[in-house]
C-alpha cells in the first residue's frame, strides 16, 4: 500500500509540472462549455421564444379585397413571425437589397393575384361540394383550382431545418386563410347570406390545442435546454483529453528507461500502472466537479439555464467513474503504442475529435446517416454520452442506463488488454 501511495504522489508531482496538459484538461473545456452553451442557448431561445423578423411585400393588385389583408393578419397572429418591413417594393431586387440592409433573413412576397385566386378557389370548391350533395354531374371547369404561389426569399446562411420550420408555419397560415374563405363560400351558397362571425369562429377559429411535454422516466424533467445537453457532453470531452498529458507521460517514462528500471526493483509493474489510473481517474472526477459546478453556480449569473443534477446521485458518480476509467485506459493505450510525445499528442488529439464526431457529441446521433449509426457504437464517447443523457435528460436511474454502462465497461477492458499486450510486446513488463 505504501508503494502504491508513493507512486501516486510521484505521478501527481509529475502532473503538476505539466502546465500545458493542465490547461487543456481544465481551462479548455470550461471555455468550450461556456461559449458553446451560450451559442446553443441563443439558438434555442430564437426557435422557442423569439419571433422571426420578416419582410412582407404585399403585391396584391386587388387592394380592396380582404384575402391578402386576412393573410397578413394571420401571419402576425401565428406567433412565430414579426413583420419588420412592409412593401410594396418595386421589384424582387429591391426586396433583396432591403434584406441585406436590415439584416433580415426572410422575406415573403404575396403575388398580385392572391385575393382573386383565393376567392375563385373558394367558389370553385363550394360549387363542387354542392353538386356532389345534390347528385348533379360535376361539370365544373378547372377555374379556381390553381393558386399563384407565395415567394419565400431567404438568406443563404439560413439553415435548412430552420427554413423548413418557416415553410411549415407559412403553409399552415395559408391553409387557415383558404379554409376560412371556402367555409364562407359554402355557407353563403347554402344559406344565401353571409356567415355570422360567431359561426365562423366556431368552425374555423377553434383548433385542437397542442401541449408539448418532454417524456422523462421520472416525470419531473422539464423541456431540455442547452445546459442539460452541453454540460455532460463537454465533461466527457474534457475527460478524454487527458490523453495529451497521460499519453505524453507514459512516452517520457518509456524513453527515459523508467519502465526498465522498475523491473529491477522489488515491486510489481502493475503498481505503476494502477497508480497512473488512480491519479488520472481522480483528475477526471475533478474535471466533472468543476464543469458541473460551472453549470450549477455560474450559468445562472451569466443568463444561462442552471444545471439540474439527476435524482440518482449514486448513478451519476458511478457513470463519472466509468467514463474517467475509460478515458484513462484509452490514454494509457495511446501512450504505450506511441514512440514519441509528438505522436502521442497528435494522434491523441485527432482521435478524440474523431471519436467525438462519430459518437454523437459534435453532431446529434439522429442526424447521422444510417451507416454511421453502426460505426457510432464503436466510440466510447457515444456510450458515455448516452449514460449521462439517460440521467440528465431522461431522468433515469442506474437500472435504466445499464445497457449503456455495459458496452462502456467492455470497451474499457478492451483498452486495458490492448495496452497490456503492447507492454508485453515491447518487453517493458
Amino acid at each position: 500500500m505504501f508503494r502504491l501511495w508513493s507512486t501516486i504522489i510521484k505521478d501527481l508531482r509529475i502532473l503538476t509540472r505539466d502546465k500545458v496538459g493542465l490547461t487543456l484538461m481544465f481551462l479548455m473545456p470550461v471555455v468550450l462549455t461556456i461559449v458553446i452553451t451560450s451559442v446553443q442557448n441563443g439558438t434555442f431561445e430564437m426557435v422557442n421564444n423569439n419571433k422571426v423578423a420578416i419582410i412582407l411585400d404585399n403585391r396584391d393588385a386587388d387592394t380592396s379585397a380582404s384575402a391578402s389583408r386576412e393573410l397578413v393578419k394571420t401571419i402576425e397572429d401565428a406567433g412565430m413571425f414579426t413583420i419588420a418591413e412592409r412593401g410594396p417594393y418595386k421589384n424582387e431586387q429591391e426586396v433583396r437589397d432591403q434584406m441585406y440592409k436590415k439584416e433580415i433573413l426572410v422575406a415573403v412576397v404575396i403575388p398580385p393575384t392572391y385575393s382573386r385566386d383565393v376567392m375563385a378557389r373558394a367558389q370553385s370548391v363550394a360549387r363542387k361540394a354542392l353538386k356532389d350533395i345534390s347528385g348533379e354531374n360535376n361539370t365544373a371547369s378547372g377555374e379556381g383550382d390553381s393558386l399563384a404561389p407565395l415567394q419565400l426569399l431567404y438568406h443563404p446562411t439560413l439553415q435548412l431545418s430552420f427554413r423548413r420550420s418557416i415553410e411549415g408555419a407559412l403553409g399552415s397560415v395559408l391553409q387557415v386563410v383558404q379554409s376560412k374563405y371556402i367555409v364562407k363560400s359554402l355557407y353563403k351558397a347554402i344559406n344565401e347570406e353571409n356567415i355570422p362571425d360567431s359561426v365562423e369562429s366556431q368552425i374555423v377559429g377553434q383548433q385542437t390545442e397542442i401541449i408539448p411535454v418532454a417524456v422523462s422516466r421520472d416525470g419531473n424533467r422539464g423541456n431540455p435546454n442547452a445546459t442539460q445537453h452541453n454540460i455532460p457532453a463537454w465533461t466527457v470531452f474534457a475527460m478524454f483529453f487527458i490523453v495529451i498529458s497521460l499519453g505524453s507521460s507514459i512516452v517520457r517514462e518509456k524513453r527515459s528507461g523508467s519502465f526498465l528500471r522498475l523491473r529491477t526493483l522489488p515491486t510489481h509493474f502493475g503498481v505503476a500502472m494502477v497508480s497512473k489510473q488512480i491519479t488520472y481517474i481522480l483528475i477526471t472526477l475533478l474535471q466533472a466537479v468543476v464543469i458541473f459546478g460551472l453549470g450549477i453556480f455560474l450559468f445562472p449569473h451569466i443568463g444561462l439555464p442552471a444545471l439540474i443534477l439527476p435524482g440518482d446521485i449514486t448513478a451519476l458518480v458511478l457513470v463519472t467513474l466509468l467514463c474517467g476509467w475509460c478515458a484513462t485506459s484509452f490514454a494509457i493505450c495511446v501512450g504505450v503504442y506511441a514512440n514519441t510525445q509528438e505522436q502521442a499528442n497528435g494522434f491523441g488529439a485527432v482521435s478524440i475529435v474523431l471519436l467525438a464526431a462519430i459518437g454523437g457529441l459534435l453532431v446529434p446521433s439522429f442526424a447521422m446517416p444510417e451507416g454511421f449509426r453502426y460505426i457510432m457504437k464503436l466510440s466510447p464517447l457515444h456510450w458515455c454520452m448516452e449514460a449521462y443523457y439517460g440521467l440528465f435528460l431522461e431522468g433515469g436511474k442506474l437500472g435504466d442506463i445499464l445497457m449503456n454502462i455495459i458496452p462502456l465497461l467492455v470497451i474499457t477492458l478492451a483498452f486495458q488488454v490492448v495496452a497490456w499486450w503492447g507492454l508485453k510486446r515491447k518487453r517493458l513488463v
